[in-house]
């Protein structure tokens, strides 16, 4: 399964989990930042400079938020400052992930639990932030024109 990168600057990319792993420079164990939860993980922003020094068009600053979104469409959207320890597990015991597959965002100290998304599948970079400067996150809501027509 490849998880799908989006970046407003730097255009996107569909990468494997050790795609993911082996650009990182850094893979820390996640019992370093989240106690009594144990695997291999990689940091989110170092992996991110990373991955920005290979694009043809790069970012001249950081962004203003990413958002990730679950493969049951929980999305999370958090402010770049409060990702300073943020990290991706990647796996457990040596194995991919048999609970939180693909990938899973754990940010310690994030302004809520909830912002520790499992079964990650697709992250967006953005610069401009025209939402607010809290982290948000729920379910998408699609709901489709034919939906909301009322019936009697």
């Amino acid at each position: 399964m490849k998880i799908r990168v989006y970046d407003e600057v730097s255009g996107h990319a569909e990468l494997t989990v050790q795609e993911m792993a082996a650009l990182s420079p850094r893979l820390v164990s996640l019992e370093e930042r989240v106690p009594g939860v144990q695997g291999q993980a990689f940091e989110l922003k170092a992996w991110y400079a990373a991955w920005q020094n290979q694009q043809q068009h790069r970012a001249e600053g950081e962004p203003a938020r990413m958002t990730v979104e679950a493969v049951d469409e929980f999305q999370a959207s958090i402010p770049w400052k409060e990702l300073g320890e943020a990290v991706f597990l990647f796996e457990q015991n040596g194995e991919p992930l048999g609970k939180g597959f693909p990938i899973r965002l754990y940010v310690p100290n994030g302004s809520s639990e909830c912002l520790n998304v499992k079964s990650v599948v697709q992250i967006r970079f953005q610069y401009t932030d025209d939402s607010s400067q809290e982290a948000t996150y729920g379910f998408k809501n699609q709901v489709t024109l034919d939906e909301l027509k009322f019936r009697k």
